[in-house]
């Protein structure tokens, strides 16, 4: 039987660090122990998974930093060969085999953005315009990975996801 534990990955960025306390915060409120495996590069994926699977943990978040995009397909398939439930911060990466995301509509980011630029364009002082946060978060779930690790999802989860990808 698995521990009741949460491993989050990250690489040595600054952006990941807010993720990590974030993560922190809530396992404590879980009461989940949680680690935290470090990865400054590629080359330290295979060991990072195969401690991962040494302890027996029972999910992998996998924070939102560029290392961790630009090698979403290969995080993907060592989730699946490890048989690790993952969650990650953007569906393209559920889409290329990763269990779950929950995360900013990027589409919806780079439409904010647009209508900066068109502010500033047409004059607009960068130090007038407000800040924007993300409005729009989707979450996806591919039933396919699910299946794969054996996991069922339950139909009220079902019935709030943005995306089911079979």
């Amino acid at each position: 039987m698995r521990r009741r534990s949460l491993r989050s990955a990250y690489s040595s960025t600054r952006t990941i660090r807010p993720q990590i306390k974030d993560a922190q915060v809530a396992a404590r409120a879980l009461g989940l122990q949680i680690y935290v495996a470090k990865s400054r590069s590629e080359s330290d994926f295979d060991p990072a998974f195969a401690f991962l699977t040494q302890q027996q943990v029972g999910a992998l978040v996998i924070g939102g930093d560029a290392l961790f995009n630009s090698q979403h397909a290969r995080l993907a398939a060592l989730a699946a060969r490890h048989e690790l439930p993952t969650i990650h911060f953007a569906r393209e990466i559920v889409a290329a085999g990763g269990l779950m995301s929950y995360g900013t509509n990027v589409r919806d980011a780079y439409r904010q953005a647009g209508v900066y630029v068109g502010r500033l364009l047409r004059g607009a002082k960068p130090a007038d315009l407000p800040v924007m946060l993300p409005t729009k978060f989707e979450l996806a779930i591919n039933l396919k990975t699910a299946k794969a690790l054996g996991l069922t999802i339950a139909p009220t989860l079902l019935d709030r996801v943005d995306e089911v990808i079979e």
